[in-house]
């Protein structure tokens, strides 16, 4: 407990030598009392096991953190001595302090020294001989997070945790490799939990909504060793749902709850990551609490102390649950690190944000990955708006170009011969953006990238990744940087954001949490808006007769978009990430599968995933 002990030592000219020896005697036993050290507090009182039984009581009621004690007038009148102090205690759980005026009897012993004259008064001028100060706190109810209409996206469900009762266990390697398979968790965590447990112990496994758990109950109920509780938590529509952007409630490690800041107790549930942790005091609200005396029987007979706490309050964000669950049940499945980001063009609300359950971390919002051939996007505008094409004008698309010393290819080096702008957009021609980017004048490609946000450097609330462009320094890194193969870097929420500049003529700002749209460091300027309608068409070009064609028919109206393969790492193939980026509507969107292309999980059936769920639900 930190000590703060203010005024400490100092004689004023003309004090006495008693008043300076009551002074040192009354600061010894504040000075050990605000440290923590009761037994030296006792010490500095005429009464040592007393004071150290009541002092050491009122420590464990306290709870307190840190304490401030500041000595204050000596007073004596006839023959008492006092001391006034200010006390002000940091108790843990509270947001701020409690704080009274005290006074501490003084007395000169037999042997001349002052000492501290123990009454319970000393710790507080009401608490009578029998009595004890007694802290309750109670806390709010936690406020919920929202989606864009309003409606709570995260609350109290019925839960069932699946544990393991060591003693019931009849072969743990079975049993762990059952739940693992079960429940897709680690069998080794499982192992090395009740390994360490006593055994009747309840070792919990997992933590699974009602739902959830009807649907394995039949895999694991009458595993030997399981048993199961039921409660209720602060859980999503389902497990996957915005996950990890809406993040967990839990309690807190040392760590989360150092973070939190006052007012939290480590039996507090807390927001441990994503919104949950970022508008965790928001959300929480504050505790209110009440300092009590109780007589020996329990009574409360004053109230010494009281804090007003408040409710939490909504975080109202603007996710559609019905985009967002049509997002999560697309990458339903996938095995690789995947991610879908929505927003809207009209606004920049993002709608959706939803990562494949095996994401190290929020790759929708925060990834870094090279965009392929989605960057013919940026290259197409800069070629329109510098009239190195026109979008009937002919350019040539060879299965493969050498430029610099470095040689392109097409996908399979396929030659088209000489074809229209938009045809070599809608079919994805390598060679003719690297071609047609040795025509760009000098910074017109960096221009147009940080037009389409490029080192926009969006805040949002929780990381987020806006893209980078770096200049090229030679015709060779252009060419590369031209089909997105340089050193430019995207996030699908910055493609997204491609696309929806494309759909809605602007660069829109994202917006996470509503009314909050997020600033740039580089606000970016928005491309001329006669090209842009000469991209919407090279876009819907892709779908209608490019490398699209499988989203042709998807219900919901005519999309527009564009594909990508981005090739990284040394490998000999290298391995590929497929994109898909769009938009349909008022709605606009990207699609990453990492390694997807060399896996065979192509990112154009997830994105016909995703737009058919959400045309064919309610």
């Amino acid at each position: 407990m930190p000590l703060v002990l203010v005024g400490a030592l100092l004689v004023a000219g003309g004090c006495s030598s008693t008043e300076s020896a009551q002074r040192q005697a009354g600061q010894v036993f504040l000075a050990a009392w605000a440290k923590g050290d009761m037994t030296a507090a006792a010490k500095a009182t005429d009464d040592p096991v007393n004071a150290q039984r009541v002092l050491q009581a009122t420590g464990q009621a306290l709870n307190s953190t840190a304490a401030e004690l500041t000595p204050g007038a000596i007073t004596t009148m006839k023959d008492a001595t006092t001391m006034a102090f200010a006390a002000s205690w940091t108790l843990e759980g509270l947001p701020a302090p409690w704080r009274y005026q005290g006074k501490l009897a003084l007395v000169k012993g037999s042997d001349d020294q002052w000492r501290v004259h123990w009454q319970p008064q000393d710790v507080h001028p009401q608490l009578g001989p029998v009595d004890a100060l007694v802290v309750n706190r109670t806390l709010p109810q936690r406020a919920p997070i929202l989606d864009g209409a309003g409606q709570p996206l995260i609350t109290e469900r019925d839960t069932v945790t699946v544990g393991v009762e060591p003693k019931l266990v009849t072969n743990l390697d079975n049993l762990a490799a059952a739940l693992a398979s079960a429940l897709h968790i680690n069998a080794r965590d499982v192992i090395n939990a009740v390994g360490q447990a006593k055994p009747t112990d309840f070792v919990p496994v997992v933590t699974l909504r009602e739902s959830d758990y009807r649907a394995v109950q039949a895999k694991i109920h009458d595993l030997p060793g399981t048993v199961f509780r039921t409660g209720t938590q602060l859980v999503g529509p389902s497990r996957h749902f915005a996950q990890p952007l809406l993040g967990q409630v839990g309690k807190p490690t040392a760590e989360a709850l150092h973070q939190a800041g006052p007012g939290y107790l480590p039996t507090d549930q807390i927001g441990l990551s994503g919104l949950q942790q970022v508008f965790n005091s928001q959300l929480a609200g504050a505790p209110s609490a009440t300092i009590e005396i109780h007589d020996a029987q329990g009574n409360a007979v004053a109230q010494v102390g009281q804090f007003a706490g408040h409710p939490g309050s909504p975080v109202r964000t603007t996710l559609d649950t019905r985009v967002q669950q049509a997002a999560d049940a697309a990458l339903s499945g996938v095995g690789l690190h995947a991610a879908i980001v929505a927003v809207r063009p009209s606004t920049g609300e993002i709608v959706a944000v939803a990562n494949s359950d095996s994401a190290p971390f929020d790759i929708a919002l925060a990834g870094q990955y090279p965009p392929g051939s989605t960057f013919k996007i940026v290259t197409a505008t800069a070629v329109l708006s510098s009239g190195v094409a026109q979008p009937d004008g002919p350019v040539p698309c060879p299965g493969t170009v050498t430029i610099d010393g470095r040689t392109i290819p097409n996908e399979n080096a396929f030659n088209l011969g000489t074809v229209s702008l938009t045809d070599a957009f809608a079919h994805s021609c390598n060679t003719s953006f690297a071609l047609l980017s040795q025509k760009l004048p000098p910074g017109a490609l960096d221009q147009v990238a940080a037009e389409y946000g490029f080192e926009a450097g969006w805040q949002l609330p929780v990381s987020s990744f806006s893209g980078s462009y770096t200049p090229a320094k030679d015709g060779a890194g252009q060419a590369a940087n031209a089909f997105g193969q340089g050193t430019d870097l995207v996030s699908p929420l910055s493609e997204a954001l491609m696309a929806a500049t494309v759909a809605h003529g602007s660069t829109p700002a994202p917006v996470l949490v509503a009314g909050q749209p997020a600033t740039a460091n580089h606000p970016p300027p928005s491309p001329p808006a006669a090209i842009l309608g000469s991209l919407s068409s090279f876009m819907r070009a892709v779908v209608t007769r490019g490398t699209a064609t499988d989203l042709a028919a998807v219900p919901g109206g005519a999309v527009f978009g564009k594909t990508g393969t981005a090739e990284h790492g040394s490998t000999s193939p290298p391995k590929a990430d497929a994109w898909f980026t769009g938009y349909q509507g008022d709605l606009a969107f990207a699609v990453l599968v990492e390694n997807g292309q060399t896996s065979g999980v192509p990112a154009n059936p997830i994105a016909q995933k995703f737009l058919t769920a959400l045309h064919t639900t309610s």
